[in-house]
């Protein structure tokens, strides 16, 4: 249903409307006492209303899903780190002259297992710091892709930014003379005042 097209039935007595603007499926719909915003496209409520004074503005800005950026933050500072640790220390040259295998010897006193244990380790740590570069390579593609996703889920809001409440988001226009006539309506330029800018007094002021 076409709620800016109906507007008018969900005026008040006395009140009129100033202007509307279509944003897609919803829009915004500014009358002489409030600021009726339809949202079918967003969660949460399709209609929203706003008393005129309680609206301080119109903003343009950018959203996205947060999750996806912490995440893929999380996973480049951890990529960073392993491949420069996989590229700074090199674990072969202090592990490939020692050997644990000391024949029948170590067998003779029965420590031949864990001597072989400990061989098996210093042989892991040799291929640590290839380990390091490979998952370090492997968390920053992931990075990529989970940066890119949250590129990808990026909107381009119109915010109605309201005192004292949640403000209200839609779909942004590509247009952005459509923005201006919203903030024009919403917000109204101030009147000129005297040409000195001095406020005149009251008519019944005894100082004037």
């Amino acid at each position: 249903m076409d709620w800016v097209a109906r507007a008018e039935s969900l005026l008040y007595d006395g009140e009129v409307i100033e202007a509307d603007v279509r944003l897609d499926r919803g829009g915004v719909v500014v009358t002489s006492h409030r600021v009726l915003v339809f949202t079918p496209d967003r969660e949460g409520s399709n209609y929203r209303q706003v008393d005129r004074p309680n609206v301080e503005g119109v903003d343009v800005t950018t959203s996205g899903d947060w999750s996806f950026l912490e995440l893929g933050v999380k996973a480049l500072v951890v990529g960073v780190v392993l491949v420069a640790a996989g590229m700074t220390v090199s674990l072969d040259s202090l592990v490939s002259n020692v050997s644990l295998d000391s024949g029948g010897a170590a067998s003779a006193v029965g420590i031949g297992g864990m001597l072989g244990m400990l061989q098996t380790m210093l042989t892991l740590m040799a291929q640590l710091d290839d380990l390091m570069r490979l998952f370090g390579g492997l968390a920053l593609a992931f990075a990529a892709v989970v940066l890119g996703v949250y590129l990808w889920s990026r909107d381009r809001l119109l915010v109605v930014r309201v005192a004292g409440d949640d403000d209200i988001e839609l779909t942004a226009p590509d247009d952005e003379s459509v923005v201006e006539r919203i903030q024009a309506a919403i917000v109204p330029e101030t009147p000129p005042s005297d040409a000195e800018g001095t406020a005149q007094p009251p008519p019944d002021d005894p100082l004037p």
